[in-house]
């Protein structure tokens, strides 16, 4: 009897040694990303973090910042991650709010890197990178049709570019909202009458990105009419044509927003070390200096050189709009309410 109870409690032992349950040897040495979509960092890059660490990375795309930030909400007492990288500080009050993270300082984070730091729950997302959503023009289109391009906000309102702007939807996309927070930030409580002015002069919104910029923007990749679109203020480098010097755009950097992206260790990871190491090496010269031709955003260490064309052609805005995180927390969901409102009519 003694020997058949030592044999099961051995083979107990060994069948427990064999799974992946959290703390094993096998959490330690996998980590898991929930990310947005736009996630495009090469294979080489991660493999420099695997042969320093030990720890293979699977990336788990969920959506764009948004919904990435609502999947993570409603899974929180059952993580589907150990970290996150892509959260916006359009979003990131939710996710401190909902004590969907678990604090974490990173030594590695660059003194440049202070401006983007959160004033609340700033222990919980780290910034990684950031953006300026801005305006762009398509400025072969104006110079053939002999019009001067807009250059403000109030300027889309004006009869000469009725049915000229495309942006995508406040509701839908991520850089759709950052566009209705820099009028937001721009108008203020006068935000809802300049929405009315800009959808009586026929501004047409897309549920995307991808929609608004490559099929309806002239300069994009279909065959579109609206030569004004909601990009980045990165985007014109990407229209230099094959063997010039010179983007055929140019973003209008008085009318922008500016979007900084986090990364942050999930409450319930079963690797939160594996994470915070991630966190360290994201913010390292060798994640930042891939940054721009690999995501098309600035990295938070200022020091990093950009690529030539970037430098040139894809500065940052000077005086971006802003509206206080909590402001937004407070307000997000009216906001979109009223302007799905507006823009349905």
């Amino acid at each position: 009897m003694f020997v058949r109870s030592l044999c099961l409690l051995l083979i107990a032992l060994l069948v427990s040694g064999c799974g992946s349950s959290p703390g094993s040897d096998d959490d330690s040495k996998t980590l898991v990303v929930a990310t947005h979509d736009s996630w495009a960092m090469p294979k080489e890059v991660l493999a420099d973090f695997e042969k320093k660490t030990g720890i293979t990375v699977k990336v788990q795309p969920q959506g764009d910042a948004g919904q990435l930030t609502n999947k993570l909400v409603l899974t929180k007492d059952s993580p589907l991650a150990d970290g996150v990288y892509g959260i916006d500080n359009t979003f990131a009050s939710r996710a401190v709010e909902e004590d969907v993270l678990s604090s974490y300082s990173s030594k590695a984070l660059p003194d440049s890197a202070a401006d983007f730091e959160l004033d609340s729950g700033g222990d919980k997302l780290t910034p990684v990178d950031f953006s300026d959503v801005c305006v762009n023009v398509d400025d072969t289109w104006f110079a053939e049709k002999k019009i001067p391009a807009p250059r403000t906000l109030e300027d889309l309102t004006e009869p000469k570019y009725k049915g000229l702007f495309v942006t995508p939807g406040a509701t839908t996309s991520s850089p759709g909202l950052a566009f209705l927070l820099a009028t937001i930030g721009a108008e203020g409580e006068g935000w809802e009458t300049y929405w009315k002015k800009l959808m009586a002069n026929d501004t047409k919104v897309t549920s995307g990105w991808t929609d608004a910029y490559e099929v309806d923007f002239t300069a994009g990749g279909g065959k579109g009419d609206r030569p004004i679109v909601l990009s980045y203020s990165s985007s014109p480098p990407v229209t230099i044509p094959e063997g010039e010097t010179e983007p055929t755009t140019s973003a209008l950097l008085d009318t922008c927003y500016r979007q900084v992206e986090y990364a942050g260790v999930l409450n319930g990871a079963k690797n939160p070390e594996g994470m915070k190491k991630f966190i360290d090496f994201m913010l390292g010269r060798k994640f930042q200096s891939a940054l721009p031709d690999n995501m098309y955003v600035y990295p938070v260490d200022r020091s990093i050189e950009l690529p030539p064309a970037w430098a040139k052609f894809a500065r940052v805005a000077p005086k971006p709009y802003t509206v206080d995180p909590d402001e937004i927390a407070r307000n997000r969901s009216e906001w979109l309410r009223t302007w799905r409102d507006i823009t349905s009519q």
